[in-house]
């Protein structure tokens, strides 16, 4: 899997993985899906996203979970 849109660097966002060098973090990514589920609204609240950006930070999201179960119904 390439991820060559996630980027990350000490001196930028205290070094959290962003899109392209930019300062939107992945986390900021995932809040926005979910907030805007639209995909054209998302992309007007973030236009300098693309489809490609979005993948990959699902992507990356996708493979830094690890496999264990998380009881949601626990108190």
């Amino acid at each position: 899997m390439r991820l060559d849109r996630i980027t990350s660097s000490g001196d930028r966002v205290n070094g959290q993985p962003c899109i392209r060098n930019l300062r939107i973090t992945v986390r900021r990514v995932l809040e926005a899906l979910a907030i805007y589920p639209d995909r054209e609204e998302f992309h007007r609240e973030f236009p300098e996203l693309d489809d490609e950006d979005i993948r990959q930070a699902l992507a990356y999201a996708a493979a830094s979970l690890d496999d264990r179960i998380i009881d949601l119904n626990a108190a």
